[in-house]
């Protein structure tokens, strides 16, 4: 599968962490995404019905932010690369989840987890 949708900064709010403040007020995530999938026949019929809209996959992806907590982020990556090979069209899946405001104690501009699934 050489045809990839590419999301980059699907944002929300979630309670992922394994600190208690974490679980209790909550941080933004940003989540990316890159789908490999093989859309030739979507692209020659114009047909949206033969790939994988990108509207769900980002959906998918904050749905996963905002729900249920986590305590590591490789575990958010996981859970929304699962939900992404959901849908048929998808081979693979990379995943990167940013956590930009993670208690880390010294300053930094990002930190993030990707995990690669395929299927």
């Amino acid at each position: 599968m050489s045809d990839v949708i590419t999301l980059v900064g699907v944002e929300g709010i979630g309670y992922h962490g394994v600190l208690p403040e974490e679980r209790e007020q909550g941080q933004p995530f940003v989540v990316d995404l890159e789908v490999r999938v093989d859309a030739a026949l979507a692209a020659v019929n114009d047909d949206l019905s033969l790939t994988v809209d990108y509207s769900t996959l980002a959906r998918d992806a904050l749905s996963v932010i905002e729900g249920d907590p986590c305590q590591l982020i490789e575990t958010v990556a996981e859970r929304i690369a699962g939900r992404i090979l959901r849908h048929e069209p998808v081979g693979s899946v990379k995943v990167t989840v940013h956590k930009p405001a993670a208690p880390i104690g010294v300053p930094f501009t990002d930190v993030s987890v990707s995990v690669v699934r395929t299927r």
